[in-house]
């Protein structure tokens, strides 16, 4: 993946790159440096954000389940 296909695809979850820094814990700098001409942005990177997509919306089902659950126990 390219450095732009991974701000792109980050701003389709609107997530920055410094968002992205945080999430991963890999320092700023190093998800910057990506930027430079000739390097490639990790392989472990997609897969990292397809998974935090899932937990993402495993979150929201768990939300809704439990609002769901509560209003069948009142």
């Amino acid at each position: 993946m390219e450095y732009e296909e991974l701000k792109n695809k980050l701003k389709d979850i609107n997530l920055t790159i410094k968002d992205f820094s945080k999430l991963s814990e890999i320092s700023y700098r190093t998800c910057i440096s990506w930027s430079i001409k000739g390097r490639k942005v990790p392989n472990w990177v997609n897969p990292f954000i397809n998974f935090y997509l899932e937990s993402q919306e495993y979150k929201k089902y768990k939300e809704s389940m439990q609002t769901i659950m509560s209003g069948l126990n009142k």
